[in-house]
């Protein structure tokens, strides 16, 4: 027979050994909270893609093959603020995007739990079946379907790989898009900064009319790999070291946008004059419009509140990354600046003007836009072009339209770098003296 004391340090011993063997459950009811590392499949072909070019294919030095098969990865936190509720948070570079309008369920037809993560400005979203730590499901972006599939427990973007590189990328380079294009006339140059320590690299890619945001990727060997995901856009390149002066790769947008590129180190290169790409029609330097908000005000730059001040007309759409980041600093520069009016003259993808009101209303709460905003026409440069006829050579979402007090039109700058460039959140345009 065992003593009192022999007896309790038995069942001591029993409930130490059987708390080891227990797992104990999840405190949260829904997704799993931590980091996820996402996929979006952007391509179903199986085989590597060479380029379409026969000068680069022929030559040794320059050929090219694409490995990734089209996958573009990501990685998001899921945060709880309290056991029922949580955000997510989309992590690209030094950026995290915070996703609160989230919602899960359980579908009845599968019996399966749910998640949809909706981008409400861009008016797209992620649907997804989740069980445990894996997520199923798609992209879904004007009614096409991207295949999506995420991990939890899994934080690095491309692979765990720790391949010496051959190169530091860190610096400026010169990148023209499109070089399997005979025509040079439709290739795109821009400029790539990017910084590298050791296998990882960040950056972006500045062109004439925008930047392609917070890149990040990894450097293997003579191999570098970058992508972004940010609700709207999704951006994978793949590239090849051929000496630590020149690259060549692929780039990916979406489902339906790819080409080629090259880059070569050149820290002097320049794009042609933001201030310079679309300018005013001889004789038609005087600007005006009658244009209804959502409100049924008319806005017009007779109205009182616009008299005698110097106007900022930004030309935008909330379908558009580079807008949003104008309409941040705008917002701010506004407030630090308030004898400046401005007004966003927004081109929006719906054709029925309440449902691109409803978007743009949306859009203006979320982003707390402080200044007049109205929706113009449909999302096009050819739109755009027509809403604003004494413009010439109309390019981009956004431009930016800068007015003196007497409605003269003084300079119009094309497009806008973001915070991922070396300009910060500037825009490029804050050298205008208003």
């Amino acid at each position: 027979m065992c003593s009192k004391n022999t007896l309790h340090t038995l069942l001591f011993l029993s409930a130490t050994v059987l708390s080891s063997c227990i797992t104990i459950p999840n405190q949260f009811k829904s997704v799993a909270p931590g980091y996820w590392r996402a996929v979006l499949r952007l391509d179903s072909r199986d085989q590597p893609l060479k380029t379409n070019s026969a000068r680069l294919d022929a030559d040794p030095e320059t050929h090219f093959e694409e490995v990734s098969g089209g996958e573009l990865p990501f990685v998001f936190e899921v945060k709880y603020d309290s056991p029922e509720k949580f955000h997510i948070e989309i992590i690209n570079g030094s950026e995290r995007m915070r996703i609160d309008d989230i919602q899960t369920g359980r579908d009845r037809k599968t019996a399966r739990d749910t998640i949809r993560i909706n981008f409400t400005e861009y008016e797209t979203s992620i649907s997804a079946a989740y069980e445990g730590n894996v997520m199923e499901g798609f992209w879904v972006k004007g009614g096409k379907k991207i295949p999506f599939v995420a991990k939890q427990g899994q934080d690095y973007r491309f692979s765990t790989l720790r391949k010496k590189p051959e190169a530091d990328l860190s610096g400026k380079w010169e990148t023209t898009f499109g070089i399997e294009k005979e025509n040079k006339t439709e290739q795109e140059k821009a400029i790539g900064e990017f910084e590298q320590k050791e296998n990882r690299i960040i950056g972006t890619f500045m062109t004439e009319t925008g930047d392609y945001r917070f890149l990040e990727g990894e450097v293997q060997a003579n191999k570098v790999y970058l992508s972004a995901f940010d609700g709207s856009h999704a951006f994978l390149f793949e590239g090849k070291i051929l000496d630590k002066d020149r690259l060549i790769g692929s780039f990916r947008s979406g489902a339906t946008h790819y080409t080629q590129w090259e880059a070569t180190r050149n820290e002097a290169f320049k794009l042609r004059d933001e201030y310079g790409i679309t300018t005013v029609k001889p004789g038609q330097e005087t600007i005006n419009f009658n244009f209804t908000n959502s409100e049924g005000k008319n806005i017009s730059l007779d109205n009182p509140e616009y008299i005698g001040k110097v106007k900022v007309l930004q030309v935008s759409g909330t379908w558009c990354p580079n807008c949003r980041d104008e309409s941040v600093f705008l917002s701010e520069y506004q407030k630090n600046n308030p004898e400046l009016a401005v007004i966003g003259l927004f081109f929006e993808k719906h054709k029925e003007k309440e449902a691109a009101n409803a978007q743009l209303t949306k859009y203006k709460t979320k982003m707390k836009i402080p200044y007049e905003t109205v929706v113009v026409g449909l999302a096009g440069k050819n739109e755009a072009a027509a809403a604003l006829p004494m413009l010439d050579n109309f390019s981009a979402f956004p431009t930016t339209i800068f007015v003196d007090k007497k409605n003269k039109i003084g300079r119009v700058h094309t497009g806008f770098n973001g915070p991922a460039t070396s300009q910060g959140a500037q825009g490029g345009w804050t050298d205008y003296q208003h």
